[in-house]
């Protein structure tokens, strides 16, 4: 982690883990945080990871802690043309292009934190720096 990064996204893997206080995740993205990297998430992540035993303070409590990117009509599109572009298509890959072209839009240099390190390298190519859970 010593490289400069700009922005750290992380993926709705990324994010759960975070939420469970993972050990690892917990420490890398404190030291992220800790250097002044900017954390980011997509907002359709944050539907992903909700269910019935996610604690809502804690949840909230991180996501004061990240900028949420919106998805919007332009960015749909963009993920669109993203799968269309890796020949990949359907709801499997939906959110995760939606994930990827947010963060091939944000400031680089880029970090993705995901667990779906083949996806992800076909959708953002060697544009955002994957690391795997």
């Amino acid at each position: 982690m010593s490289d400069f990064i700009n922005t750290v996204v992380l993926d709705s893997e990324g994010l759960s883990a975070w939420i469970a206080d993972d050990r690892k995740i917990s420490t890398m993205i404190q030291i992220f945080y800790d250097q002044g990297v900017t954390l980011a998430i997509g907002a359709n992540t944050m539907i992903e990871v909700m269910h019935a035993g996610v604690s809502m303070p804690r949840l909230n409590w991180l996501l004061s802690r990240v900028r949420v990117e919106p998805v919007t009509e332009q960015s749909a599109k963009a993920a669109a043309r993203l799968l269309k572009d890796t020949g990949l298509h359907g709801h499997k890959y939906a959110i995760d292009a939606t994930v990827a072209e947010m963060a091939l839009r944000q400031p680089g240099p880029v970090v993705m934190l995901t667990s779906d390190l083949d996806d992800m390298a076909r959708l953002c190519g060697g544009r955002v720096r994957l690391m795997s859970l």
